[in-house]
């Protein structure tokens, strides 16, 4: 996340901090939650030169913007705060202005009560919820991207989410991305989004 986000939405230290609301932020109408867009395998600027149209309509409804990676240059995260501010981690395709920008490698934080983790690669699928309740202990759900597959897969106290890509599909049908909805301490609602 680049630094002016850090400092003044996510209070705490190190790679755990608390991500706060600003006040009025609502942009739907909703009286409650937090509403997140979820990124990854972006892939700028060849499959992204600009936000996507479809990609947009949601980003306008966005409190938070989260990108697991594969980001492939910074302007695309500059991009994306214009909308809200935007959490970052680090895909094995990104350079030094992504990590400038401020994505690290993983990012732990508290969103509204729900314990949040993003890393980009999270291994093999054999194991994976297992492996990533091990390496995400405080987490209630671990953003991931990586494969271009979207997957929403839970196990008991633990969520797992890859938005898959909503620019390079790859053998998916459609690009997609995630929305999230997190109200009271609890994620109400994670939904993969097709945009093409």
């Amino acid at each position: 996340m680049n630094a002016a986000f850090m400092s003044s939405r996510l209070h705490g230290s190190g790679s755990h901090a608390v991500w706060q609301r600003r006040a009025g932020r609502r942009r739907d109408g909703e009286n409650g939650g937090v509403r997140v867009v979820v990124l990854a395998d972006t892939h700028a600027p060849r499959r992204w030169r600009v936000c996507p149209p479809r990609v947009a309509e949601h980003l306008r409804q966005a409190d938070l913007v989260l990108h697991a990676g594969d980001v492939c240059t910074a302007t695309v995260l500059a991009e994306l705060a214009e909308y809200a501010p935007v959490t970052a981690v680090l895909g094995n395709n990104d350079g030094r202005d992504v990590a400038e920008w401020g994505a690290a490698r993983t990012a732990e934080f508290d969103l509204d009560g729900v314990g949040v983790a993003m890393v980009h690669d999270s291994g093999a699928s054999t194991g994976r919820l297992t492996r990533m309740r091990r390496r995400f202990p405080r987490a209630d759900l671990v953003v991931f991207g990586h494969s271009h597959i979207p997957l929403d897969e839970s196990a008991p106290g633990l969520r797992i989410f890859n938005p898959g890509s909503p620019t390079d599909r790859r053998r998916q049908p459609h690009g997609t991305l995630g929305v999230l909805r997190v109200d009271d301490g609890r994620l109400v609602q994670a939904a993969i989004v097709p945009v093409t």
